[in-house]
């Protein structure tokens, strides 16, 4: 058995495995990744800040998963659109 610290809430626990997140920490996490996949489904072209802003969950969240390496990310462009 592993005596492990959560990085998110720094509860200490134990584990069989060494792992980062607690349980309750993982499961939040991965309700979130899942609600990002699903939105990046709808709008393939979002970059972080339109994440979070339509989740309603932070910027830093994004970035997190994108260093994880949980999300990819490209290089892309930005159309204009028409003013009304």
């Amino acid at each position: 058995m592993y005596t492990n610290v959560c990085k998110h809430c720094h509860k200490v626990f134990k584990s069989k495995i060494r792992t980062m997140c607690c349980n309750d920490c993982r499961k939040e996490d991965e309700n979130q990744l899942d609600d990002i996949v699903q939105y990046l489904k709808l709008y393939p072209n979002s970059n972080a800040l339109q994440i979070a802003e339509e989740l309603g969950i932070h910027p830093y969240i994004v970035v997190k998963f994108i260093d994880e390496g949980w999300l990819g990310k490209v290089n892309g462009t930005f159309s204009r659109l028409p003013d009304e």
